[in-house]
């Protein structure tokens, strides 16, 4: 293996150890107000883990607020919740009825070294613990055990005499009203730094507590214009749906990718059969067209495989990962380039390129390069992580000046036919080919508008357990799009886009006579009703001149 690859596998490798439902992000010198850290969607019978290690801030102060925030929702849309605060600090807030999202503050008392939980009025039921080995086996109803949950125990007895006497609706009570967790204190003699340790569990045990959790840390100090507190901390996070590690929408994806890999596989083994069958002219880029599909089939298995091991595992293999990212690379490149190709008329009307068009190959190459890198680091951080917000947004960038690149060479086509259709004396034979270029124009932009805006929308307006749908629909868009490309640019006899013009070619094109050629003149018929070029010998010119002159003896 040379050292350029070497490299580039120890840049996937690097990357490798973080995309997993089993997280572990380290934050360093952050002074961010709040950080994302999870999004995840729990069925009943679902847990998650949150464990805080070596958290310091910097400058140190007891009477600083920090801690987290998890809401509950039904889909991926915006955090009603969240974006009402964007100028103050969440945790100093008081609960807003008004918004849907279900919310718990975690506020660290770090004067009393405890871990205050507090819970909007839509909780109607919490099961919070200190550690998973306090989670009831026996039952997800059972009663709430541990040091921990025996006050909350205590405290909902309390609330349910109370609701007796006062016929209070049970809708209305906190259970997990000043409920505490402990905070242990570390003091490092050498470095005279406090370091502080929390935990806690949440169950997911009855229907009323599924949906979409999002988990946040919050830096309140960093609200204030004057105050930048830097925070160092290490989280693990594990979130697990009864012994699934995946999501409650991408449960499926597995099934769905290793399904479409087959359907793209049995595509392009159709398509290379149809090729060796065809008894029309074949170009290598109907080649090209089939190293894409299979390139598209090999990317969705290692990507169903991947998904596979995360689902048992709560982490992927780096084998898997590798492969699929390998496979990814090529994939979204080689697709880029075969529609610049097919929108250029490679191959079938030049073997060679325009200089326009390759400074084009020279600006899509490179940005798509680029966007599959931003695509995979994007999978591979954390969502918690710095980075991970600069990458996202050069993603949507690059793949936007892609998606724009890829139209121009179809737009200078249409132009073009567009032109000649006004001169050329062949005007039904442009408007066929005008009409091709123009169904293969509108057919990128839908491919690229319902890929990119169509599935978005859905995946923030579907129910959390239906998240899958979104890849759902961008797989099967992509496969018709395939398909109505084949079908388009398929060999065949009358298929307009075989024979384009190639006037700037035959204009420059010089005949020399010798050999076969010699008495033969290459006449380029200026009369647009006639155009095309026309090969005469010397003797039937010279026939024509005489019957020309013999027919003036008459005049």
């Amino acid at each position: 293996m040379s050292n350029k690859y070497r490299i580039l596998f120890l840049l996937v490798l690097k990357f490798t150890i973080c995309w997993c439902r089993i997280h572990e992000l380290v934050i360093e010198n952050d002074v961010r107000k709040y950080i994302a850290l999870s999004t995840f969607g729990f069925y009943k019978g679902g847990k998650l883990d949150v464990q805080l290690q070596n958290f310091k801030a910097t400058p140190h102060d007891k009477d600083a607020l920090f801690g987290f925030s998890l809401d509950r929702t039904m889909n991926d849309a915006m955090n009603p919740y969240l974006d009402s605060h964007q100028d103050h600090c969440l945790l100093q807030e008081p609960f807003h009825t008004e918004h849907e999202a279900a919310v718990i503050y975690f506020k660290m008392d770090l004067i009393n070294n405890i871990l205050k939980v507090e819970c909007s009025p839509d909780w109607k039921r919490v099961h919070i613990y200190k550690s998973s080995n306090e989670i009831p086996a026996a039952s997800p109803k059972q009663v709430l055990a541990g040091s921990g949950n025996i006050l909350m125990q205590t405290r909902r007895r309390r609330s349910i005499q109370e609701e007796n006497k006062s016929g209070i609706s049970d809708a209305n009570i906190n259970p997990c009203d000043q409920f505490h967790l402990p905070i242990t204190v570390l003091n490092d003699t050498t470095d005279k730094v406090l370091y502080y340790n929390t935990s806690f569990v949440m169950s997911i045990a009855s229907d009323a507590e599924e949906g979409l959790y999002n988990l946040y840390f919050h830096s309140c100090p960093n609200y204030e214009t004057n105050k930048q507190v830097a925070l160092d901390f290490t989280m693990q996070i594990t979130e697990e749906n009864v012994g699934n590690f995946l999501s409650a929408g991408e449960m499926p994806l597995p099934a769905l990718y290793c399904t479409m890999a087959v359907l793209f596989l049995l595509s392009g083994a159709f398509w290379v059969f149809l090729l060796r069958q065809s008894r029309h002219p074949v170009f290598k880029i109907h080649y090209l067209m089939a190293a894409l599909v299979f390139l598209k089939a090999l990317s969705l298995a290692f990507h169903g495989m991947n998904y596979h091991f995360i689902e048992r595992l709560g982490v992927h293999l780096a084998t898997w990962a590798v492969l699929y990212y390998i496979a990814h690379l090529l994939k979204g490149a080689l697709l880029f380039v075969t529609l610049v190709l097919i929108g250029t008329g490679w191959t079938f009307i030049k073997h060679v390129l325009a200089p326009r068009d390759k400074r084009l190959f020279m600006a899509v190459i490179p940005l798509q390069v680029l966007a599959n890198v931003a695509e995979i680091i994007l999978a591979e951080s954390e969502e918690g992580a710095r980075e991970h917000r600069a990458w996202r947004d050069i993603f949507i960038l690059v793949d936007l000046l892609c998606c724009g690149c890829i139209l121009f060479p179809v737009v200078w086509s249409i132009r073009h036919l567009q032109q000649a259709s006004a001169t050329d004396g062949k005007a039904a034979a442009n408007l066929q080919k005008l009409k091709l270029f123009r169904h293969f124009y509108v057919m990128i932009v839908c491919y690229i508008y319902f890929t990119r805006i169509i599935v978005y929308l859905l995946r923030i307006t579907v129910p959390f357990q239906y998240g899958w749908l979104d890849e759902m629909f961008r797989e099967m868009a992509t496969y018709v799009f395939f398909v109505l490309t084949g079908y388009k640019f398929r060999p065949a006899a009358h298929n307009p886009y075989f024979s384009l013009s190639q006037e700037e070619d035959e204009e420059n094109l010089v005949i020399t006579e010798s050999g076969a050629t010699e008495g033969l003149t290459r006449v380029n018929s200026r009369n647009k009703s006639t155009a095309g070029i026309t090969e005469v010998t010397k003797q039937e010119s010279e026939a024509l001149l005489d019957h020309r002159e013999g027919s003036h003896d008459y005049d």
